[in-house]
């Protein structure tokens, strides 16, 4: 049985990296619709114009633009994604640190997205690169937690495949020295 000091202890990872992705997504949202009409390109980075821009862009629809129009239907998927999360991390309170983080950037992601179709509607997108979709930092935050989670998880089926191995090997040789 878990401790309830170990429980907080676990669960203050996934909430520290969940804020951090919210505060993050709101405060980069809140200043491209305070500073951009909806439309407006700007350049941050002018070496890399026009390849990579800030482009103000409302979204109904799921991340880089797909399933227009269905604010309703993704707001509930993502309150059942981070409900998922949420009840899933107390189970992975023995998995490597790279797992745990993924959730918490998933977890941070579906909310920060899910914030916006509260209290507006619209996901607010505007990290355009090259021909891409027009992103945001939840929209990044949930991909690169996903691909941190198959990283993760290869690199521990990698590492029982190599400890599987070593027992064999161990046992094999243990019973031709008998």
């Amino acid at each position: 049985m878990i401790s309830g000091k170990r429980i907080f202890r676990h669960y203050l990872l996934l909430i520290a990296i969940a804020l951090l992705v919210i505060v993050l997504d709101q405060w980069s949202k809140g200043l491209i619709r305070q500073n951009l009409t909806l439309g407006q390109e700007t350049y941050p980075i002018p070496f890399l114009a026009p390849f990579f821009r800030f482009t103000y862009w409302q979204n109904t629809g799921a991340a880089f633009g797909m399933f227009q129009n269905a604010n309703i239907p993704l707001l509930i998927l993502a309150v059942i994604i981070a409900g998922a999360v949420i009840w899933y991390y107390h189970r992975a309170v023995n998995e490597p640190l790279l797992y745990r983080l993924s959730l918490g950037l998933i977890l941070g992601g579906a909310l920060g997205n899910m914030i916006d179709r509260v209290q507006l509607g619209f996901v607010t997108d505007f990290i355009a690169v090259g021909r891409f979709p027009v992103f945001n930092v939840a929209d990044s935050s949930v991909t690169v937690g996903v691909a941190l989670m198959l990283l993760g998880l290869l690199l521990q089926e990698h590492k029982q495949k190599e400890a599987h191995q070593g027992d064999i090997m161990h046992n094999s040789g243990g019973a031709d020295e008998n």
